[in-house]
């Protein structure tokens, strides 16, 4: 299992990072042994770019979105740096704040879209009662707040008035979903982190708020970080794209890269399994075998039980970064078999 994973952007090399995250890890002691559900990440998130984290349940999306926020529940532990730069010369420790400035940047500088809009609203409030209080928490301006919640409602499709004098459940779940992005962007925070943002939503609608959050995100000039499962969906919103496997970045490059020429076999596997309006069912393979126990990661690279290019390399070394393009690296070290090893059909992007 690595314990240093470098991973720096070899695209956008000029331009400021918003975030820098450095051998990040997040540990839970369980009855078991220690589980590691984050282990030693490198990543440089670039000003007002979108990058897609992608990977299957149980690989660590969730918890690298936590990270970001150093929202990390007791009894994780979360050790590394992060470092938040509001302006390319001031950097700021995340993980140094007091609780009241940790407070202050969540929300204000760093606001998140966490997953299931239903259960991230209270029932018993409206929809108003949710921006009023946030907006009073963070002692913003009233009137300029609410001006801004019903201009964000207004860009995402909804008729604020309605919107915001209804309840959660009055609200189908689409409209939630787009209520719940609305009430993350309305102290105009610089980067806004989406974990799962579509997963409960059917196809059309997806597509529906990817085309939006395009719109909103050109308008407010805010940097994304979008988690999901499904490669091909976050395609049509990404610059780069980031591959999780067993609790570390795999495999990371512009989308084009990433979805035309994938160099990590788990990558090509993954976008194998992927349904697609314009692939036969047939034709998709589930990924065999099962994620790693965060208890007991395999030696050498994690991905090996799965892996049909593994051999003895593979089960005593972890692979290093290696680079396919100047923007596109990846670890392993039979990637320049992958192709000939893990066929793919090029996915659907859904992006209209």
């Amino acid at each position: 299992m690595s314990t240093h994973n470098t991973f720096t952007s070899a695209t956008n090399q000029d331009e400021s990072p918003i975030l820098e995250v450095r051998e990040t890890s997040v540990v839970f002691d369980m009855d078991r042994g220690e589980s590691r559900v984050l282990d030693g990440v490198d990543l440089d998130i670039h000003r007002e770019e979108v990058i897609g984290i992608v990977g299957e349940s149980g690989s660590g999306k969730s918890m690298f979105a936590s990270a970001l926020l150093d929202a990390v529940v007791d009894p994780g532990v979360l050790t590394g740096e992060i470092t938040y730069y509001p302006e390319p010369d001031q950097p700021v420790s995340l993980l140094d704040l007091s609780k009241d400035e940790l407070r202050r940047t969540r929300w204000e500088e760093i606001s998140m879209v966490f997953q299931g809009a239903m259960s991230s609203f209270n029932p018993t409030d409206s929809i108003r009662g949710h921006f009023e209080e946030t907006i009073d928490a963070h002692n913003e301006n009233f009137q300029e707040g609410m001006a801004r919640a019903h201009e964000l409602l207004s860009d995402l499709y909804l008729d604020p008035d309605r919107v915001l004098d209804s309840y959660p459940h009055e609200l189908s779940g689409g409209m939630k979903q787009r209520a719940l992005i609305a009430l993350a962007m309305v102290l105009q925070p610089k980067v806004l982190v989406m974990d799962e943002p579509t997963a409960a939503l059917d196809l059309l609608m997806q597509r529906s708020i990817l085309r939006m959050l395009r719109e909103v995100k050109e308008k407010y000039e805010i940097t994304m970080v979008f988690i999901t499962h499904d490669l091909p969906l976050v395609a049509s919103l990404a610059d780069r794209m980031v591959v999780m496997y067993a609790f570390e970045f795999v495999e990371r490059g512009s989308k084009e890269e990433v979805l035309s020429n994938a160099a990590h076999p788990y990558t090509r596997a993954l976008l194998n399994a992927t349904p697609s309006l314009g692939i036969d069912p047939d034709e998709m393979n589930p990924i065999e075998g099962a994620s790693p126990d965060p208890v007991d990661v395999p030696s050498g690279c994690s991905y090996h039980p799965r892996c049909p290019l593994a051999d003895e390399l593979c089960v005593q070394e972890d692979p290093q970064y290696q680079t396919v393009t100047d923007s596109h690296e990846v670890t392993c070290f039979h990637w320049e078999e992958a192709a000939d090893a893990v066929e793919y059909a090029l996915p659907e992007v859904r992006d209209e």
